[in-house]
């Protein structure tokens, strides 16, 4: 090849490169060129992203009020503190500055940090509640030293009644770690949630949804400005069935007692008051727990955590006589008429079982038996009917079963008979164990609540309601009993005999209102014959019940009194229940005696 074709060539080769990095220097001009101006404002957005913090707005938790709209439950204003640790430069230092403006020990401070070991550094712990003004101003002045700290104005809840209703309302706790860690948990570190009572069964209403504020932050992570904001909703307010003139009547009255009570409107199940003695204050746990209070409770003997009228099942004493009455009727067994005769004991099974009264009532029949409230007429009767029988009537009034209240943690108690004795203590069911069960002893066990729940069925005619706490709560209507009504009628005449002058709820009487009732007595300690407990050691004393309804004619408030060691029950638990019917029918009584 010559030497100017060869030149030519490379001529050719070396104008086709340059065209092909004029090209390509074009096209990168117009990569760059649509980088810049045509997706400029969504990479600038992209870059402001980096810049951006969420920063979530607590919604106000749901109010609680009485059936009136009276305030049981609120939110108020609080200053919060949190620590960001992504932005701190030291945490110890943050801890120890931390600790000396609140004016508590460092290790307190290590306490709450230690819960949220496992949570991104980036997600701001709640390190302290309820700062005062000064701590808020001390901490803002420290803002450039210590940006990792941010007061949030978050909401306290506020319980108006303090102790007063305390296993009802229940109480708010710190999200757990483990529930952080859930999929589309929708808590953040530091929320409050509801842990027991009417807090925990409509935690979900109650919270609402939180919002969220966007801030655009500086290098040191301060805000600069708001970028957006979505607006939370606030949780539910939620009215109770509960009368607060009559909750906190009846909490007075068993001041200083340890038992429960319930009130509840035997028509459809509403529930008028619910205590257990003794309570807490659930403002303690409106804001962190300290350690110390925590212990205090959790080792108090006398456990005032636990809901004793759902969450302790005790014998029901004379007051399940009303349910043996009823098998007696319905079984065929007895009649109204038929009558025992009590000299003071009976000899079943070889052994003797002895009347509350020493002389004995003399001739009872039903009505009588259960005015005096007679041992030996439900002994003979308890016989007559066997184990099983009493336990399916039992179980018929769904004694030994849960209520279906709508509150967590509800106990179940113990309807025993002969298959469950086989099961459980792996020997036969004793006759003799029939003839204490049939006066409520032994191994029955219900809760107050189911006990209100089988007044209710007496004083209404025969349907079993679904006893709750909120108003238009989803629960079954009354169910009609497998019973027919006129059975029983002998038991409601027997009951209003209970409160009359001869009865043993005499204690009971208001005047101007007929109250229906049972008295009941529960021993702790076995003895040989009956005995007054008040003189022995409180924890050896017997328990007291009693239960009621009124007025007899048109029932309209169940009152169910249980006294733990409180000795009889027509002088222990017959008062309570004459004051509590008091308070409630005072407006009738004051308009009767003003006309």
């Amino acid at each position: 090849m010559r030497v100017g074709e060869h030149r030519e060539v490379l001529v050719t080769r070396l104008r086709l490169l340059s065209r092909a990095m004029a090209a390509l220097l074009a096209a990168l001009a117009g990569a760059f060129w649509f980088v810049q101006v045509v997706e400029g404002s969504h990479y600038r957005e992209l870059a402001e992203t980096n810049r951006l913090r969420k920063i979530a707005l607590e919604a106000p938790r749901g109010a609680i009020v009485d059936r009136a709209g009276r305030t049981l439950v609120e939110d108020l204003p609080s200053y919060n503190l949190h620590l960001d640790r992504s932005r701190a430069a030291r945490v110890a230092a943050s801890l120890d500055f931390a600790a000396a403006i609140l004016g508590r020990p460092r290790a307190e401070l290590d306490l709450v940090l230690d819960r949220y070991r496992e949570v991104a550094p980036f997600q701001p712990v709640l390190l302290a509640e309820g700062l005062s003004l000064a701590e808020v101003a001390r901490f803002e002045v420290a803002e450039l030293e210590h940006p990792e700290f941010d007061i949030e104005i978050a909401q306290r809840r506020l319980y108006r009644l303090g102790r007063h209703g305390a296993h009802v309302l229940g109480y708010l706790g710190e999200v757990r770690p483990e529930e952080l860690a859930r999929p589309r948990s929708p808590y953040r570190a530091g929320d409050l949630v509801g842990r027991r009572g009417v807090e925990l069964a409509y935690d979900e209403r109650l919270r609402g949804t939180a919002g969220e504020r966007i801030v655009v932050v500086d290098s040191r992570g301060r805000p600069v400005e708001e970028f957006a904001r979505t607006v939370g909703r606030p949780g539910d307010r939620l009215t109770l069935t509960l009368d607060a003139d009559l909750q906190q009547e009846a909490e007075r009255l068993l001041e200083g007692q340890v038992g429960a009570l319930v009130a509840l409107d035997p028509r459809d199940g509403a529930v008028r008051a619910l205590v257990s003695v003794p309570a807490f204050d659930p403002n303690l746990f409106a804001r962190r727990l300290a350690v110390e209070d925590w212990r205090r409770l959790v080792s108090d003997p006398f456990h005032p955590l636990q809901n004793r009228a759902l969450q302790s099942a005790y014998s029901p004493g004379s007051v399940f006589k009303m349910v043996v009455g009823v098998a007696g009727l319905a079984e065929g067994v007895i009649t109204p008429a038929d009558a025992t005769f009590c000299n003071g004991a009976a000899t079943h099974y070889g052994r003797r079982f002895h009347c509350w009264r020493a002389g004995g009532h003399g001739w009872c029949d039903l009505e009588r038996a259960l005015e005096r409230s007679c041992d030996v007429y439900f002994y003979q009767l308890g016989q007559k009917l066997g184990i099983e029988r009493i336990a399916r009537y039992a179980r018929l009034f769904e004694l030994g079963a849960p209520s279906g209240i709508d509150l967590a943690g509800e106990k179940t108690g113990l309807v025993p008979d002969a298959a469950w004795s086989e099961r459980v203590r792996r020997h036969p069911w004793y006759p003799g164990e029939t003839i204490s069960v049939a006066i409520g002893q032994g191994a029955l066990l219900t809760t107050p609540m189911q006990v209100a729940r089988m007044v209710a069925a007496f004083a209404n005619g025969g349907f079993l309601v679904t006893p709750h706490l909120v108003e238009g709560a989803d629960v079954a209507p009354p169910a009609r009993l497998p019973l027919d009504p006129a059975l029983l009628e002998p038991i409601r005449r027997g009951l209003r005999r209970v409160v009359s002058p001869e009865g043993t709820g005499a204690a009971a009487q208001v005047r101007g209102v007929e109250i229906a009732g049972k008295t009941g007595t529960v021993q702790v300690v076995s003895h040989e014959a009956y005995q007054d407990s008040s003189q022995l050691p409180w924890e050896q004393r017997n328990h007291a019940w009693f239960v009621a309804y009124a007025p007899a004619g048109a029932p309209e408030l169940v009152v169910v009194v249980f006294v733990e060691h409180g000795g009889q029950g027509s002088r222990a638990a017959a008062p309570i229940a004459r004051k509590l019917y008091e308070k409630h029918f005072e407006p009738d009584l004051r308009a009767a005696a003003a006309s």
